[in-house]
């Protein structure tokens, strides 16, 4: 027995306002005072002994006028002071006097008041000395036949000390029978279980079929026991594991979520896992707390990762799919990942139809700010499903064509991207891709949108019909040419729109149950006072983007050039090629003229007149150029792409398969004493920092617990003096977005005694925080003011919450854009190779690289990276490194240059800047 396990005092607050009294005066109180006074008198007694006084003449005192006494009141002080009186003499035999104490115990464990027995016996529990103990082993086993729960509850607890500090066992055995109630059930087999685990089982097992009938805090303590009974020894499963099955249908959620995780455990067929999944699944659904919902999610998608469990939960893809009705965005994120991880040439058509259905809810719902980003999160994987099966891509296709047209740019490109890639995939699918495109074309509202279906309509139009229908869009979307000419005379109101009955294309909608009704083409268009009656290309050639004329030429050059292939006609040929060249004509004179918001660049009147010269030559190389080598380069992009994700995927499975090897190892090493679950494991960070040195009169350490959103600190504190130090209090502050939780308790410190305190902190967001404060004490005996320690500051690393994460460039742009707060650091260090530092700055600021590796490779003398992490309180970082080495400073210059951080909030721009300043360095081996 350690010394830290004989020391267990009840804390009690004093008040230090009045002087002690003396010996004298409370002997008097004690043996002729009132039952109030003799309350008093104990109750200073108490606070004195807990000060450091020994008072040994006021033992027997006590025990003769005061111990007789059946007040509840000095009842309950007695027994504070039975547990904090010296019970043994300095070579440590028992006094003589605590014979009669134990007559006394004896007597209160008879007494008629249940309130009294349970205290007496919860008091029982605090004590050590076996002389004390064994004489009372009749009366405490009588109690664990009272008739109530709160006596036979404590009778439990007390047995269970007995056997640790004498020798119970023979009164662990048999006491089952006289348990009835289940909480006397639940402290009856905890105790069971650390001491005779044997017998723990043999009671299970004449219990075994009534287990679902037992409150939850009892079936959980009985799956643990299981669990670490068929740990230890394999053959027990069988005897078992219908246990844990049945538990599964508990109605306690926490008992469910336990007996889902040891089932996984103990066996690996099948049915178990398809049985502990189907229970996770259920949890996730019915369970109202978002955070439970994500951790249970995160056990489901754990599961996975074994190879011989994938198999099982295929089959449950569309149970998993449930999920999507939390309204969370992380949990639909995972789940449709996870849904796509365990999709098969079986299931795919039956998830296409979820997914297609869920897409039509966006639309019908009312806008949310996360409505859009899981419209997003649908596209991208029907994407992938289109991808893998393709098959499939022909029914999604007209689903997420009707998209283009939709006002959130950012799901609008993901449905182009993925049109694109599948239009260059699978031939077979050309000729619908190109019919949806032209429909909706005219639809589409942003300019980036419409940049990308022009690439698309012009790369892949590959007959005569298609490019004169491309041809007709254009025109269409242009309105009347020559441009400038028609707008002036619309100022000078030569020309004057009138109300009309326009014919337009019946555009085909999507009903719920995923069929197609066609709307009427007639509509009548009114435009407003405030608006201009602009087609779409001319709209955007009027706000001043010209870009979107440079791709325009460049379609129309693509789908001249392939007309003149195609068209045998010397007029037709000449008429098209014609028609191209004066629509860019026509934007040139816009460009160069007033009326634009912003003048046509100098680069996209460059690109227009390269256009112009190629239709006036058509010369056979540049229509190798126009109308080959584009998609070659396209081709070569996507191959490169899907290496790179396979490669990614490769590399995370290999990391996240040895990250459950060396968790497996060191769990295993401490299975005897474990101080960690796997799971905490793989979330704690550990450091141990010195608060005060070593000359101090109180020294003070910090053992530093970072566990996501908590931080704990475990303080040990030394009193190095001779002296006992009285309300040692440990004040604490903090500095950055944590939060104390509680203020630590005084303590009272024995000359050279140590005691640990623990402190709770909470943690917000992520940027740097430090925690300081002291140690404030009082000395025993002595009149002075209080005596302070200043405590060394713990620094609260940024580093502890940041992980590295992926986003596309679209979103890292649209972030970049959206930040505020920007934080730029100049470079200053001592490394000399440009991809060194890079790699360096990945290492100390746990970022990752978004730049292509391809890209970076070369020696040009200038980099230009784009880094993002992501914190576990949900918050996005950005950097963007741009670095140069100069050549004329010879090879041994370092790399100068600057890093942009951008973030939501200042406070984690300021951290990861400082961070980088600190680490830019790199120290010598």
């Amino acid at each position: 027995m350690t010394a830290a396990e004989n020391v267990c005092y009840t804390l009690i607050n004093v008040t230090n306002d009045s002087e002690p009294p003396s010996e004298v005066s409370l002997k008097t109180d004690l043996e002729k005072g009132e039952i109030k006074a003799k309350t008093e008198a104990l109750k200073k007694v108490i606070i004195m002994i807990l000060n450091g006084e020994k008072l040994p003449g006021l033992l027997m005192t006590i025990i003769r006028f005061v111990l007789p006494l059946q007040d509840h009141t000095i009842k309950k002080l007695l027994l504070v002071f039975w547990e904090i009186v010296p019970k043994t003499t300095p070579d440590g035999k028992l006094l003589q006097e605590m014979i009669l104490v134990c007559d006394a115990y004896r007597k209160d464990l008879q007494h008629p008041n249940e309130f009294i027995r349970g205290s007496t016996l919860r008091f029982l529990c605090k004590l050590k000395e076996s002389e004390l103990l064994e004489p009372l082993m009749p009366a405490i086993r009588a109690c664990l036949e009272h008739r109530h729960s709160y006596v036979r509850r404590n009778a439990v607890l007390a047995i269970y000390t007995i056997y640790r500090c004498v020798d119970g066992s023979l009164w662990m055995h048999d006491i089952s029978a006289t348990i009835s109630v289940s909480a006397d059930k639940c402290s009856f087999f905890l105790s069971l279980i650390i001491v005779l685990q044997d017998r723990a089982l043999d009671y299970l097992s004449t219990c075994i079929d009534q287990v679902h009938t037992f409150g939850d805090i009892l079936q959980l303590v009985i799956v643990e026991l299981i669990y670490k009974v068929c740990h230890a020894n394999p053959t027990e499963r069988a005897r078992f594991i219908r246990c844990i099955y049945n538990l599964l249908q508990s109605s306690s959620p926490a008992v469910k979520y336990e007996a889902a995780g040891t089932l996984v455990t103990l066996s690996s067929a099948p049915t178990a896992i398809k049985a502990a999944a189907q229970c996770y699944i259920d949890l996730i659904i019915k369970e109202s707390d978002n955070n439970v919902k994500l951790i249970v999610l995160d056990r489901l998608i754990e599961l996975k990762e074994h190879p011989t469990h994938e198999r099982v939960l295929q089959d449950l893809v569309m149970d998993i799919l449930r999920v999507l009705t939390t309204p969370d965005l992380e949990g639909r994120k995972k789940t449709l990942q996870l849904a796509l991880d365990l999709v098969s040439s079986r299931n795919v058509e039956e998830l296409v139809i979820v997914l297609k259905k869920e897409v039509i809810k966006t639309n019908n719902v009312t806008e949310h700010e996360d409505t859009d980003k899981y419209r997003q999160l649908l596209v991208r994987t029907l994407h992938s499903c289109s991808v893998r099966f393709p098959d499939m891509a022909a029914n999604v296709i007209p689903v997420l064509m009707e998209f283009l047209s939709d006002t959130n740019e950012a799901a609008a490109a993901d449905v182009l991207e993925f049109v694109r890639e599948a239009i260059q995939r699978f031939d077979n699918l050309r000729p619908l891709i190109i019919e949806k495109m032209l429909e909706v074309f005219h639809a589409i509202k942003t300019v980036k949108i419409y940049r990308g279906a022009l690439w698309i309509l012009g790369e892949y139009c590959s007959t005569k019909e298609d490019i004169q229908s491309v041809m007709t869009e254009v025109r269409r979307s242009l309105g009347e040419i020559p441009i400038v000419e028609n707008e002036l005379k619309k100022e000078a109101g030569e020309v004057k729109p009138e109300e009309e009955v326009t014919a337009a294309p019946a555009p085909k909608l999507v009903t719920e149950m995923g069929t197609y009704v066609t709307q009427s083409a007639l509509s009548t268009s009114r435009p407003s006072k405030k608006e201009e009656d602009r087609p779409p290309l001319r709209g955007f050639l009027m706000n001043g983007d010209f870009y979107v004329a440079a791709s325009l030429a460049t379609t129309l050059t693509k789908v001249a050039l392939r007309y003149v292939a195609l068209a045998e006609d010397k007029k037709r040929q000449n008429s098209f090629v014609a028609e191209a060249m004066l629509i860019m004509a026509t934007v040139l004179h816009l460009g160069k003229s007033s009326l634009p918001k912003k003048p046509i660049t100098d680069d996209d009147v460059d690109r227009i007149s390269l256009c112009l010269k190629v239709l006036s030559e058509c010369s056979p190389l540049m229509n190798d150029i126009f109308n080959k080598e584009c998609r070659r380069s396209l081709s070569h992009m996507l191959a490169v792409r899907l290496e790179e994700e396979k490669l990614s995927q490769k590399v995370s499975t290999f990391l996240h398969r040895l990250e459950i090897s060396i968790l497996n190892l060191v769990y295993l090493k401490s299975c005897k004493n474990p101080p960690l679950s796997r799971t905490e494991l793989s979330h704690v960070f550990f450091q141990v920092t010195q608060l005060t040195g070593f000359s101090d009169p109180v020294y003070a350490e910090a053992y530093v617990h970072v566990n996501q959103y908590d931080i704990v600190l475990d303080v040990l504190v030394v009193n190095q003096t001779s002296d006992t130090l009285q309300n040692c209090t440990l004040e604490l502050a903090t500095l950055g977005d944590l939060k104390l939780v509680e203020k630590p308790s005084p303590l009272t410190l024995a000359p050279h005694d140590f005691a640990n305190i623990k402190a709770n902190v909470k943690v917000a967001s992520t940027e740097n925080g430090i925690i300081f404060g002291n140690i404030v004490y009082d000395i025993s005996g002595a009149a002075s003011d209080r005596n302070c320690v200043v405590l060394s500051d713990i620094h609260i690393d940024i580093m502890d919450y940041i992980q590295p994460a992926s986003c596309t460039d679209t979103e890292f742009r649209q972030m970049w854009a959206e930040f505020e707060w920007e934080n730029k650091v100049t470079v200053n260090t001592n490394i000399t190779d440009l991809n060194d530092y890079l790699q360096h700055i990945l290492k100390s600021t746990n970022m990752k690289c978004l730049t292509p590796e391809k890209t970076l490779s070369g020696i040009c003398g200038f980099m230009a990276a784009n880094l993002y992490a992501r914190s576990i309180f949900g918050e996005d970082a950005l950097a963007n490194v741009s670095i140069e080495k100069p050549i004329h400073m010879g090879p041994d210059a370092p790399v100068n240059g600057h890093i942009r951080i951008r973030a939501k909030s200042q406070g984690m721009a300021l951290s990861l800047g400082d961070k980088i300043n600190l680490s830019q360095k790199r120290t010598a081996a």
